[in-house]
């Protein structure tokens, strides 16, 4: 997870200390969670456009691309089924963020990801071993369990773990790991669509158990972080100890100080859960409204249409089966490049200048993609060779956008600006956000390609109008600011101190 960042010394923000390899390696096992998540979404794209997966369990879909005239090239690959094969995984994910929510606050972050690698095992075994299209959705529903768990676990043990100085350039590892994990994806459906005798699709889903292995066995080993052993009431001193190991210094009073703290309005709250406290109390609205809609806007930035159906929709442009695949390579090499990028940028300048940023790189990407989609592409036929690397130029740099700021920076945020009394629920509500939106766009983006054609990519061009917008005006920089003491951030914004003011909790 933190590979590429070093050893550095200097203060912590909550607390004095320096990277120390323990705690890099913690978070690269940990980091195995977000391997996985961006492993199954680059799977589902590729196997869904290999010919042998859809004329097995999509025949329909099969007969329509091989050369059904009658269909348009935005619509030959409209099939419910299709979409509800991707979508099945975010629906088991949401549905199991409820109950990983309770578990990673009353047990810790460490079980949450052990239940989620035993899921993703389970899950690849599955799917490989899939004789009809029940057993590949069983499959789908197995992994989507394993999302729901570790994608509420990780961003808060990343978070957690990693001293504030570096907070961003740690968290930011997690999208690095989906990143990884889709380009894993790309390369190996492109090798093993190569296969003869159409099974190369099982090899696809079976390695998603790689990473799954090392996430379960890795989290065996793990530590705990020290703010969720003090959440569950272990001794102060026992958790000073490993507190003075990860940071590597013995100056650790101060961030144990704000943890402690921190647990103490747990416990005055303890008479509701974390989740009632964060949707009653107004001096958690700021947050609360973060955890929705940054997630919200992580999604119809339009990412996950891509990430899905990057292939398929290359294929409606006119591509092969090969060259499809290879350009999803291709952007998936970016993505990766991108976020890594991210990581040495996050923590200089910040946040909210990573966001606008790559908002406007986004914006300006998708208008020229549907530009040239409209003017180029009709309802049969395809693209030139030229045109098309265009527009696989412009998807490359739309990614590029995604990977340095809204991939990373929407799974960052969300876990750095909730107080420890409602951090395991805030992040509940963020990944339950995620999830539903993900399945909306997953179900619903080949429907809407049908119908909107060009259109829909202007479609999700005015959400990232209205997301950078809405950075702009709303969000406060986090930069350098220990997760304890982000209270302070709301009370002083133009905007979110009107929320807070009159509440007798607000902070001063």
């Amino acid at each position: 997870m933190a590979v590429g960042v070093g050893v550095l010394s200097g203060s912590s923000g909550g607390g004095n200390g320096r990277v120390t390899a323990f705690v890099v390696l913690s978070c690269i096992t940990a980091g195995m969670g977000g391997v996985i998540f961006g492993y199954d979404i680059g799977i589902a794209g590729g196997v869904s456009s290999m010919e042998p997966f859809l004329k097995k369990f999509f025949p329909e879909v099969y007969r329509r691309m091989k050369g059904d005239g009658s269909i348009s090239n935005y619509c030959k690959f409209d099939s419910q089924l299709l979409t509800a094969f991707t979508s099945s995984l975010y629906v088991a994910g949401l549905l199991t963020t409820f109950l990983a929510s309770t578990v990673t606050a009353r047990r810790g972050r460490r079980p949450s990801m052990l239940l989620g690698g035993a899921s993703f095992l389970a899950g690849s075994a599955v799917g490989a071993a899939a004789v009809d299209i029940y057993m590949v959705i069983l499959g789908r529903v197995l992994l989507g369990v394993g999302l729901g768990f570790a994608n509420l676990a990780v961003p808060l043990y990343l978070s957690e773990m990693a001293p504030s100085r570096h907070r961003g350039a740690f968290s930011n590892g997690f999208q690095l790991s989906v990143g990884v994990g889709a380009l894993a994806a790309n390369l190996i459906n492109f090798s093993t669509q190569k296969i003869r005798g159409g099974w190369g699709w099982r090899v696809s889903l079976a390695l998603a158990a790689v990473p799954a292995a090392l996430l379960l066995v890795g989290a065996i080993f793990l530590p705990e972080t020290p703010n969720s052993l003090i959440q569950q009431g272990r001794d102060r001193q026992d958790v000073a100890v490993l507190l003075r190991k990860i940071r590597g210094t013995d100056d650790v009073d101060a961030e144990l100080d704000d943890i402690v703290a921190a647990a103490a309005a747990n416990s005055e709250g303890a008479a509701g859960s974390g989740l009632r406290m964060l949707l009653t109390q107004r001096k958690y609205r700021p947050q609360l409204a973060m955890a929705v809609m940054i997630p919200f806007f992580q999604q119809v930035t339009g990412i996950n249409a891509i990430a899905f159906y990057a292939p398929v929709l290359l294929r409606s442009i006119g591509m092969g089966e090969s060259a499809s695949l290879l350009s999803a390579v291709v952007t998936g090499v970016v993505g990766a490049g991108s976020t890594f990028l991210s990581m040495f940028l996050v923590d200089r300048f910040g946040r909210r200048t990573l966001f606008l940023a790559g908002g406007a790189q986004m914006l300006a990407s998708q208008v020229l993609i549907g530009g040239i989609m409209a003017a180029k592409l009709g309802d049969d036929g395809g693209v030139s060779k030229a045109w098309a690397g265009v527009l696989v130029l412009l998807i490359a740099v739309y990614v590029a956008g995604f990977g340095w700021s809204w991939g990373p920076l929407g799974w960052l945020v969300p876990s750095e600006i909730f107080p420890l009394e409602v951090r395991s629920a805030g992040q509940g509500v963020t990944v339950a956000v995620s999830f539903v939106f993900t399945v909306v766009v997953a179900q619903a983006f080949l429907a809407m390609l049908c119908h909107m054609r060009a259109g829909i990519f202007f479609f999700f061009a005015a959400w990232l109008a209205a997301m950078t917008a809405f950075v702009y005006l709303l969000l406060p920089e986090t930069k350098g600011v220990p997760m304890e003491q982000m209270a302070a951030l709301w009370a002083e914004h133009w905007f979110w101190k009107r929320v807070l003011l009159g509440s007798e909790e607000a902070p001063t």
